[in-house]
């Protein structure tokens, strides 16, 4: 099962400032009797390094937790956290906990944002609480895939033709897994979508929470859906944003990103065609202008100091600015100046996208979504089953399918065992709010009534808009989300908020 990350990856990631989060640490102890609600106690502290809008106030705390669920008295992971508290709450309702995404994204840079950006009242309600996820920036990060590495895999070719560019990159697969399998050996497992679904309920329990008020973006909705599956009863609500399908398969889940790609670029191209030069200096045919940057990358890639503007770097910028319709511009403009020869606004965009430094160095994104993702999957194609696909899906996909059909290849040499979650029915929860976007590249939009079905008590709200993720980009997601999360009114069935 992909949870949408290969070498193209839904990450919802904020720029947040990526300075320290500690504070004194508490360690997770068995609730005593089973079940209890009490608070387990966070030691919360004033957070270092971390900035945010006027009248909210940050405190950070460390959490420890098992390494593994089944053995609670072995070996612990800290977990980071932190909580933004708006002055002046009203009829405090308790804590409204995060997850961005990724897997690999900062919860504590995205609640530090996310605390600045949403609309007051819901501020007043809730604390919002976001976390590192295990193996995850500040909670002992997974780190093992060299700089240099990483330069090479963003930077290969996205559709490697003759069989010896697709045996390169097959290799370069090969050699992060045995990197990482000689540092972290089993631990790998550890990093499992199934261990943090309990962190999570760990945290809630922490907080002091009867129950969980949750809200989580792409991946983050399948990490929701692992846990209302797991702990029906314990939720008071949850928004899941940009929903991923449990029970798709890696290869289905691909091939859904693929078609959404090729229509979020489709819907790009059109924009571009009716903006105008002085909007969109690509041209009026945006998809054969990029096909032929692509070509002219492969053959003479475009320098910008010591670095190579190659056909992968090309690519990632694309697939960047095609999560938000706000970032089409961008994407235009890094177009239309690569193809002058011009590359530094690509590398700007493809380095905000995986986090590169510009001495090089990157946050530990792509390490994190590459351990959660393996240790999730139960099956991975071969490289046959893969070089397969890329022929088909290059047919079908012209511009995408054949780099989602190759990131396919991420697990299939990954070391270390396997820990495939369960979702299905969250027999007993409340409505759970799922919401879609009719236009998003990365989470297609047919996965929203998919993931309510599985539920069961899932609840659809469409946004009939582009890009990845809805809430809070119009005045009518915002309404009907804040008024679930606060009031527990769920929208009536079959809504569906406008464009703008």
């Amino acid at each position: 099962m992909s949870t949408g990350k290969r070498s193209i990856a839904v990450l919802l990631v904020l720029t947040a400032a990526l300075a320290g989060c500690t504070g004194p640490k508490s360690r997770w102890t068995q609730p005593a009797p089973a079940g209890t609600t009490a608070a387990r106690g966070l030691a919360w502290s004033p957070c270092r390094g971390l900035r945010v809008s006027a009248n909210t106030v940050l405190d950070c705390a460390t959490l420890a937790v098992p390494q593994d669920w089944a053995r609670p008295a072995g070996a612990t992971l800290d977990l980071a956290l932190v909580r933004a508290r708006r002055t002046g709450q009203e009829n405090r309702i308790g804590s409204l906990v995060l997850n961005p995404g990724g897997p690999g994204s900062s919860g504590i840079d995205y609640a530090t944002y996310f605390a600045g950006a949403v609309p007051v009242e819901l501020l007043k309600r809730f604390d919002v609480v976001g976390f590192d996820p295990r193996g995850v920036g500040r909670s002992t990060p997974v780190e093992c895939i060299p700089d240099a590495e990483k330069d090479a895999a963003i930077g290969a070719d996205p559709d490697p033709v003759t069989d010896a560019q697709f045996a390169e990159v097959a290799g370069q697969f090969r050699r992060i897994g045995e990197v990482c399998g000689a540092k972290y050996g089993a631990t790998l497992r550890a990093f499992s979508t199934q261990q943090t679904a309990q962190d999570i309920e760990a945290i809630r329990l922490a907080v002091g929470d009867p129950k969980l008020t949750y809200l989580g973006y792409s991946y983050g909705t399948l990490l929701g859906a692992v846990y209302a599956h797991r702990y029906p009863t314990t939720i008071r609500a949850a928004v899941l944003d940009g929903a991923v399908d449990p029970g798709k398969d890696p290869v289905a889940s691909a091939e859904g990103q693929a078609a959404g790609f090729e229509l979020a670029f489709t819907n790009f191209a059109a924009w571009c065609a009716t903006a105008g030069a002085s909007t969109c200096p690509v041209g009026p045919d945006a998809r054969a202008t990029a096909d032929r940057i692509l070509a002219a990358a492969r053959a003479r890639p475009a320098t910008s100091g010591t670095r190579q503007a190659t056909s992968g770097w090309i690519f990632l910028a694309i697939v960047g600015s095609l999560y938000q319709r706000d970032e089409w511009p961008q994407l235009a403009a890094a177009l239309a100046d690569v193809r002058d020869g011009d590359p530094a606004r690509v590398f700007r965009i493809a380095d905000g996208y995986y986090g590169r430094d510009a001495q090089g160095h990157y946050s530990n994104l792509l390490d994190a979504n590459t351990a959660v993702n393996c240790a999730d999957s139960a099956k991975d194609p071969t490289a046959e089953q893969v070089r397969v696909l890329q022929g088909q899906w290059r047919a079908k996909y012209p511009l995408f399918g054949a780099n989602l059909a190759l990131g396919l290849l991420t697990c299939t040499y990954w070391p270390g065992g396997r820990d495939p979650f369960s979702a299905g029915p969250a027999t007993g929860a409340p409505p759970l709010l799922v919401v879609g976007t009719r236009g998003d590249p990365a989470t297609p939009y047919e996965q929203t009534a998919a993931l309510a079905t599985l539920l069961g008590t899932g609840r659809v709200l469409t946004w009939d808009g582009d890009g990845h993720t809805a809430y809070p980009n119009t005045r009518c997601v915002v309404e009907a989300v804040d008024r679930y999360l606060i009031d527990l009114v769920v929208p009536p069935a079959g809504t569906v908020c406008p464009a703008t």
